[in-house]
């Protein structure tokens, strides 16, 4: 069996020499010492709660290396969900529940490349996510609002590579009618071009 090197980071020295005892006797897991932590395939950051100091550390480990981290955690407060996301943290384990056979599994469920958290946080990260979608779709709706029929017709028929000439046939409009559309919805949405209104348009997902 392939030991996994994993370099551990905790609040205090008496915390990070806690947890690496707890480790070293597993045959599926290295820890290394400071020395060695540029050959880590895991870090395993273990503090008490995400303050500022622990955030730091976290996006320090997400600028500096390219493996995936973990964390161990004894308070996990509502804010520190979109913290962890935005630092890379891929898998959760509370301190309370962190024997030495979970703290291995978060280990080898990170260098499967899996996520891992506890039910109540995974329940967060879904409403999370939710409200995300929610304040995207309203975002949108007031955009969506401002486009009429034809506009999102004439703009739908540039994206698939139809010319004005051959818009105007299309929908029996003159030319000078496709290029005032296309004009009006340049001017209303803060463009700069036709390019620029289809890949607006396009982003928002309302065409």
């Amino acid at each position: 069996m392939t030991r996994v090197p994993v370099a551990v980071y905790a609040g205090d020295p008496i915390l990070e020499f806690g947890v690496a005892q707890q480790l070293r006797p597993r045959p599926e897991v290295e820890v290394l010492r400071p020395s060695e932590q540029a050959r880590a395939e895991v870090s395993l950051v273990v503090i008490d709660r995400l303050d500022d100091a622990a955030g730091q550390l976290l996006r320090r480990l997400q600028r500096t290396s390219s493996v995936r981290t973990g964390l161990i955690v004894s308070e996990f407060e509502q804010d520190a969900l979109q913290t962890t996301i935005e630092c890379g943290v891929a898998a959760v384990l509370r301190r309370s529940e962190a024997d030495q056979d979970r703290m291995v599994g978060l280990i080898t469920a990170l260098v499967r490349g899996e996520g891992m958290l506890p039910g109540d946080m995974l329940g967060r990260l879904l409403d999370h996510v939710g409200k995300l979608q929610r304040s995207a779709t309203a975002a949108v709706r007031p955009i969506l609002s401002t486009l009429n029929t034809r506009e999102v017709e004439v703009l739908r028929l540039i994206a698939d590579g139809f010319d004005t000439r051959e818009i105007a046939v299309k929908m029996s409009y003159s030319e000078r009618t496709v290029k005032n559309i296309l004009q009006e919805v340049t001017t209303r949405l803060q463009l700069r071009n036709r390019a620029h209104a289809v890949g607006y348009v396009m982003r928002h997902g309302l065409i």
